[in-house]
């Protein structure tokens, strides 16, 4: 069968790859009918996702069929749908042991550290397989998604009436977005590119949206929204050194940053501001299982929607032609999603 490899940066080919055979115990077979493309694809191909190696099959975000399970199994059943939780970790570890499964010690992302969806079918442990008989295989391409965006928020743990700002409205900003919704907190987005601020105020429904001009506006803006106090929870999800710096200014006394974005180079910042407001500096990396039942019984429910998010498909013969094109930002790229 044929996959997509990213042989090295900037380099997709198709390859023929083995079937991957029947499932062991524990294992499930699945059909891949659905890949979203996210920013660490994006990354992975300009050589600047750290945890990345080559050559790879990329693709994590994933809608999958069962097709049969191994001895053991319960958690699916064959024709089941379901989405894929992405990070194989290997339960044995302290970060395991402790219930922090999304940075094992050994951690094997598909499509980052170990080949991923981009493919017809393929072998994973069926305990990371969350099934729906409701949810369409887009939707169930989006939860992944989504649940970093939860987990990134869970993080922050905003309150109601508290000012959240969220720096970058691409996909992982946006997910954030939805769940500081949940929580009654009123959410801020900053970010440079008018188009996504105006999806962010129409579909979106945001309290408010700021213009990042570079020149110290976006202070005083802030500023103004949020009476003198500033945000009591930032997150960046920009994945920009120089955005993740400049993020300490916007937190406000006591409150608390949040990186879920990431960077190959540098983040600094002066340690006075940090000290004087006694802030907190948090990482939010992947998702935890919770995240994906919550998620979907979410969208079952109505109370997400993920339609607007779908902007772009491609078949999976045309994915590597139409790849580039999306991450330029006049093709107004918010998810692009692979018919496998």
């Amino acid at each position: 069968m044929n996959a997509i490899l990213l042989e090295k940066p900037q380099q997709f080919t198709v390859t023929e790859i083995p079937e991957p055979g029947q499932p062991a115990p524990g294992e499930a077979l699945v059909r891949v009918h659905r890949v979203g493309i996210c920013g660490t694809d994006y990354s992975g191909y300009l050589g600047k996702m750290p945890f990345y190696s080559y050559p790879r099959i990329p693709g994590h975000e994933l809608g999958v069929e069962v097709l049969s399970v191994g001895p053991g199994v319960t958690e699916v059943k064959p024709g089941d749908r379901c989405s894929v939780e992405p990070y194989i970790n290997c339960q044995a570890c302290p970060p395991c042991r402790k219930g922090h499964t999304n940075c094992c010690e050994n951690l094997q992302v598909l499509g980052v550290h170990t080949d991923g969806g981009l493919r017809p079918r393929f072998l994973l442990p069926a305990r990371k397989l969350h099934p729906s008989t409701k949810l369409s295989l887009e939707q169930l391409a989006l939860v992944e998604t989504l649940a970093i965006g939860c987990h990134a928020v869970n993080r922050g743990n905003p309150g109601a009436g508290d000012h959240v700002l969220v720096i970058g409205a691409g996909p992982i900003g946006l997910s954030t977005m939805e769940f500081i919704r949940l929580t009654g907190a009123k959410t801020i987005v900053l970010d440079l590119n008018e188009q996504r601020l105006e999806f962010c105020r129409r579909v979106m429904k945001v309290d408010h949206t700021i213009t990042a001009r570079g020149d110290g506006s976006e202070l005083e803006q802030l500023r103004e929204i949020t009476h003198g106090a500033l945000a009591s929870v930032v997150i960046d999800a920009t994945g920009s050194n120089r955005s993740m710096s400049n993020a300490l200014t916007y937190v406000g006394f006591a409150g608390r940053l949040v990186f879920v974005g990431i960077t190959t180079s540098e983040v600094s910042f002066g340690h006075p501001l940090m000290h004087r407001r006694e802030m907190t500096l948090l990482a939010s990396r992947n998702a935890l299982p919770p995240d994906f039942r919550r998620i979907i019984g979410l969208i079952e429910e109505g109370r997400i929607d993920t339609r607007p998010w779908i902007t772009h498909q491609a078949p999976f013969d045309q994915m590597i032609a139409s790849f580039p094109g999306w991450m330029k930002p006049e093709a107004g790229v918010l998810k692009a999603v692979v018919h496998v």
